[in-house]
């Protein structure tokens, strides 16, 4: 495949690697200071645009690709309250095509499903009250993340005694914690950690009065996020419309 690349951080960089590894050429690479190229004969040619970037800056990214008539694969988070609706709508009836996912790691994919099983069985057990954190390096913009949003979403569609997520406390990377876990018993606080350059780490924790259960996704490094946008990429040449995880992965559903 033709890749162009938006963002070229660590990510973006990671991406590369693994995308041409898997022998596939990188046509276009865009970051911020060269924006005009999204008009680029060089992107244009692109079977699909990966993106990484940040929630300020994917909403436009979209557009400039969508414009172009490049498909686009994306991991970036904070947009979707805003232009979910729009962006969505795009794709299902406007002919562009996204795959975006929170996370596309293929442990997370794993973990997210092993959540949602988890969920129904706990729905037997009303004395267990449940609880999610997770653990971002210094610079993730968006608290909680987009994988702790997606994973407590799949906590709500199979927990009839919680109606919706709400966010917890907030530890800062100074170490100031501000916010509270102290929520309504149809809620679930979802707390956000910042520290270091910690990849990424989910947990889930169930609580009674006689033990606790807890499930936790660590990631090591970047390589799982990278391959799962390559593999995602890989699907989306060959697919239209919104797309996601569950459309790469089956058992997701």
């Amino acid at each position: 495949m033709k890749i162009a690349l938006i963002g070229y951080g660590k990510m973006g960089k990671e991406i590369e690697k693994i995308a041409l590894g898997r022998g596939h050429e990188i046509v276009c690479i865009i970051d911020i200071d060269n924006q005009k190229d999204f008009g680029s004969e060089a992107f244009r040619s692109a079977d699909v645009a990966i993106e990484f970037t940040n929630p300020k800056a994917a909403y436009g990214n979209y557009m400039k690709a969508f414009e172009a008539g490049v498909k686009l694969v994306s991991g970036s988070t904070g947009w979707l309250e805003e232009h979910g609706e729009e962006v969505r709508r795009l794709c299902t009836e406007g002919g562009k095509t996204l795959f975006w996912s929170s996370n596309f790691s293929l442990g997370v994919a794993i973990f997210s499903a092993v959540n949602k099983y988890l969920a129904r069985i706990m729905n037997q057990f009303p004395g267990y009250d449940v609880s999610m954190s997770e653990t971002h390096h210094v610079h993730k913009l968006d608290a909680p993340s987009g994988t702790a949003i997606t994973l407590a979403e799949g906590i709500l569609e199979n927990l009839d005694r919680k109606t919706r997520w709400v966010k917890g406390t907030l530890q800062a990377p100074d170490g100031t914690v501000t916010g509270t876990t102290a929520c309504a018993n149809d809620e679930l606080p979802v707390s956000s950690i910042r520290e270091g350059e910690v990849p990424g780490i989910h947990s889930i924790r169930y609580d009674s009065e006689a033990d606790s259960i807890t499930i936790t996704h660590d990631a090591k490094n970047r390589s799982g996020f990278a391959l799962g946008a390559v593999l995602a990429a890989e699907y989306t040449a060959t697919h239209e419309g919104f797309l996601g995880m569950s459309d790469l992965f089956p058992f997701l559903k």
